[in-house]
């Protein structure tokens, strides 16, 4: 692991595979953390790839690197510390693969600065145009209960009292039986123990529909670019699990029209 400053954090960031592989840079979701990508960065280095693999704002080693910055949870400012961290390592171009988070961070990649980006493979979550937060048909919104959670003042109190627990919760109810045990979800949530996972998984839920929640002024010009994008051009898989517990597959149909090349 090596460490990359900038302008706002200091990254966290696992770099292997050949030294001059076509990069391709591995996004995690929530609450997840880099080693989710052990197998799949495993698979690329076998086929020549070169795997940059950051561990987000408010994850693992990952820090801010002044206490006065806003701790702002939202894609715009994740995606903004992506560009900062390929700038910092000389990389103009690179294909994405992210997760959940990850995705959404993609996507508005793809959206703001479409010639970094050479091609995108999105996991679980959709394509949001203009990236606007919509309350969903209630089957999806009960399956985002942790989101409203979040969003009462008590809630995110008791995030705050247990983020662990509150992380296996999800854990426990997203994945098949099997999906993953005790030590893998042990060793991932020593992620979560980062003084900002809290800060910035509280902003960047509530952000999306309560006022007065902290922002980043520095990211505005982003947001506005954002907001003014309907399609995304670049050549993008989006993958679904068909038995995806959170964001349900009914969710992520007719993603084509954005346009998508492929979904899955």
């Amino acid at each position: 692991m090596r460490y990359v400053e900038t302008a706002v954090l200091e990254i966290a960031v696992e770099e292997d595979g050949p030294a001059d592989g076509r990069p391709v840079l591995l996004l995690h979701g929530w609450p997840d953390a880099p080693r989710s990508w052990r197998a799949v960065a495993r698979r690329l280095h076998e086929r020549g790839f070169r795997t940059v693999v950051p561990a987000l704002r408010g994850t693992g080693e990952t820090r801010f690197r002044w206490l006065s910055t806003p701790r702002d949870g939202r894609a715009v400012a994740l995606a903004a510390d992506a560009l900062d961290l390929l700038d910092s390592l000389g990389l103009d171009r690179v294909a994405i693969v992210g997760h959940d988070w990850g995705a959404r961070v993609a996507y508005t990649l793809a959206a703001v600065e479409p010639e970094r980006v050479s091609a995108l493979v999105a996991l679980a979550l959709p394509y949001q145009p203009y990236g606007i937060f919509a309350v969903p048909r209630f089957q999806q919104a009960r399956a985002f209960w942790y989101q409203w959670l979040m969003c009462l003042d008590p809630g995110a109190s008791a995030v705050a009292a247990d983020p662990v627990g509150f992380a296996r919760i999800q854990w426990d109810t997203w994945s098949p039986p099997g999906w993953y045990d005790d030590d893998e979800f042990e060793q991932t949530a020593r992620c979560f123990l980062s003084p900002d996972w809290v800060p910035i998984t509280l902003n960047a839920y509530r952000s999306r529909f309560l006022e007065g929640e902290a922002r980043d002024p520095r990211y505005e010009r982003l947001a506005a670019r954002v907001a003014e994008v309907e399609r995304i051009t670049t050549p993008t898989l989006m993958i679904q699990g068909s038995d995806d517990r959170c964001d349900e597959p009914a969710e992520s149909a007719d993603q084509e029209r954005f346009p998508l090349c492929q979904h899955e």
